[in-house]
């Protein structure tokens, strides 16, 4: 199985300048939960956002740089060469960014998203979910509250 992970406002905003426009902590907590002792998949901007490899995790780095380097990361120069880096995880995980994402929604079979709902400016965009391709699993809504901001909901797609 190979999930898609990603939080997206209701514009399909997912960032702005290579950072996160929103804080929701939420979804940083499910975030690691889901994704803690797999492959997590993402494109160099995304891993140079974080600043540093996520602990407990197999973290592979998409680049077209072939002298990139990134410690304690596998670097890779496409989408399929980390899958088959993956091979060995049940189900490894898509981080991003936009680029990877437009990749990944043609093969993954899941999509594990939080959506926030509201509307941001952004320069980094999800795709469109195809409704016909993708059918909602289940889902989990969530009001604003003290730690986050806005209402989000937890929601996953499986692939029909």
């Amino acid at each position: 199985m190979i999930t898609i992970i990603a939080a997206v406002a209701e514009n399909n905003a997912l960032g702005k300048n290579n950072q996160l426009i929103w804080h929701l902590p939420a979804d940083l907590k499910r975030f690691k939960q889901v994704t803690l002792n797999h492959n997590v998949i993402m494109g160099r901007k995304t891993f140079e956002s974080l600043g540093k490899p996520l602990p407990n995790r197999t973290n592979i780095v998409i680049t077209r740089n072939n002298q990139y380097k990134a410690e304690n990361c596998i670097v890779v120069n496409s989408l399929e060469e980390a899958l088959k880096v993956s091979k060995n995880d049940e189900n490894p995980y898509i981080l991003g960014g936009a680029e990877i994402y437009s990749q990944a929604i043609k093969i993954a079979d899941k999509l594990d998203l939080t959506f926030v709902h509201h509307t941001f400016n952004a320069d980094a965009f999800f795709p469109e979910i195809d409704k016909s391709i993708w059918i909602e699993s289940s889902r989990q809504d969530f009001k604003a509250d003290d730690k986050n901001n806005y209402d989000y909901s937890f929601v996953s797609f499986i692939r029909k």
